[in-house]
C-alpha cells in the first residue's frame, strides 16, 4: 500500500482549519502583543497538535529585507580564530553589542572560496583582519550589503584599526637606542609559507591589507631611525600565532652565529614563546635579551618576567566594530593603544 503523501501546511492553511485569520496566526508567533495571553495560548497548541512550527523565518526575512544576522569574516579558520585570546577578546565586544540588538552571529570562515552562499541570508558583515582568501575582499567590496572591516581597510566601507606602524614604532623604540644592537624580528605570516622561515629575499605577501607588515614598517622604522641595519635573516614570517611555530623561530634565532640582543614579536602568544625559549637556555630576560610583544593578552601580565607589550584593548573594538555595523554612512576609526612596559625590557 502506497505511503499517504504529508500535506504540507502553510499559515494560510492553518489559519483556515483554525478559522481564523493569517494575521492571527502569525501574531501568534511573532508579535503576542496583539493577542490576548489566552488567545495566543489556544493558537500555539492548536498549531502544535497540526505539527506547524511557524511561519517560514527564511521566507519572512526576504520580504523584510533583513535577516537580524550579521555574518563575522574571519580572517582565517573558525578553529583557529577561536584558539586566539585576542580574537575572543573582540568577540566578546561584538557579542555584547549585538545581544542588546537582538541579533544574531554568523561565523565565516576566511578560507572559504565565496560569500555567494550566505550573502543573502545576512544583513551584512563584520571583517575580522583581512582573509586568508583574498578574493573575500574584493566580494567584501562589492556587496550590496553593510560592511566593516576591521585590522584592515576597504574604500567605502567602514573600519577599526589601531595605528598599528606608530604602536610598532613606539614599542621597538622602548627597546632600541643603539645602532650596534642585534635585532630579531619574529613575523606573522609575511611570506606566503606554511612553516616557520626566515623571510630572506622572498616576496613579502599582503603588503596593502596585512596589519603585520603596518607593524614590520614601525619596527624597521626605529632600526633604521638609530642607525642600525637588519636584513631578511633576522626576519621570520610565523605562518600562525601559535607556541608551536613562534618557539621554532625563536629556537633558531638564538643559535644564530650572532645572538639577538632584542626580540620584536609581532604578537604576544609568540614572544611568550621566545621568552620560554629563551629561558630553558639558560639566559636572562630583559639582562641578556630584551622581549617585547603586541596584543596585550592577560598571560603576559601573569608571566614571569611580565611581558612588555601593546595593549590594544580587543574587546572595545570590538564593540566598536557592531556599533558602526548599524550607523548610516561610513566612518573609519582609530581606536586608542597603550605601550606596556614591563619586566621583559626593563632593568630592575
Amino acid at each position: 500500500m502506497p505511503k499517504e503523501k504529508k500535506v504540507k501546511l502553510t499559515l494560510k492553511s492553518v489559519a483556515g482549519i483554525l478559522n481564523v485569520s493569517n494575521a492571527t496566526v502569525s501574531n501568534a508567533f511573532n508579535r503576542p502583543d496583539q493577542l490576548s495571553e489566552k488567545k495566543r495560548e489556544e493558537i500555539l497548541k492548536a498549531c502544535k497538535e497540526l505539527g506547524y512550527a511557524g511561519p517560514n523565518q527564511a521566507a519572512r526575512s526576504l520580504r523584510k529585507g533583513r535577516s537580524g544576522i550579521v555574518g563575522l569574516v574571519l580572517s582565517d579558520s573558525p578553529k583557529y580564530v577561536m584558539s586566539d585570546p585576542v580574537a575572543n577578546l573582540f568577540l566578546q565586544g561584538v557579542t555584547e553589542f549585538l545581544e542588546q540588538k537582538s541579533v544574531n552571529l554568523l561565523l565565516i570562515s576566511g578560507n572559504q572560496p565565496s560569500l555567494k552562499s550566505v550573502v543573502d541570508f545576512v544583513d551584512g558583515f563584520i571583517c575580522y583582519g583581512a582573509p586568508r582568501n583574498t578574493q573575500l575582499i574584493e566580494e567584501l567590496s562589492d556587496a550590496d550589503k553593510r560592511v566593516v572591516t576591521v585590522d584592515f581597510n576597504i574604500e567605502g566601507r567602514s573600519s577599526v584599526n589601531i595605528d598599528n606602524e606608530q604602536a610598532a614604532y613606539q614599542i621597538a623604540s622602548s627597546v632600541i637606542d643603539d645602532a650596534e644592537q642585534t635585532t630579531a624580528i619574529l613575523g606573522l605570516r609575511l611570506i606566503d609559507s606554511k612553516y616557520t622561515c626566515r623571510v630572506h629575499d622572498n616576496e613579502l605577501i599582503g603588503v596593502q591589507h596585512s596589519i603585520a607588515h603596518r607593524r614590520l614598517d614601525g619596527y624597521l622604522r626605529r632600526i633604521n631611525e638609530v642607525g642600525g641595519e637588519i636584513t631578511g635573516e633576522h626576519i621570520w614570517s610565523i605562518p600562525e600565532s601559535s607556541h608551536l611555530f613562534a618557539k621554532d623561530a625563536a629556537r633558531e634565532a638564538l643559535n644564530s652565529k650572532i645572538r639577538p640582543d632584542v626580540f620584536l614579536c609581532m604578537s604576544d602568544i609568540i614572544a611568550l614563546a621566545a621568552m620560554k625559549e629563551v629561558l630553558q637556555m639558560g639566559l636572562r630576560v630583559p639582562e641578556d635579551i630584551k622581549i617585547v610583544g603586541f596584543d596585550g593578552i592577560n598571560e603576559g601580565v601573569r608571566f614571569h618576567p611580565s611581558l612588555t607589550t601593546v595593549e590594544q584593548f580587543s574587546s572595545q573594538k570590538g564593540l566598536k566594530a557592531a556599533e558602526l555595523f548599524f550607523e548610516d554612512s561610513p566612518e573609519s576609526n582609530i581606536t586608542p593603544f597603550k605601550i606596556e612596559i614591563r619586566e621583559s625590557s626593563q632593568i630592575q
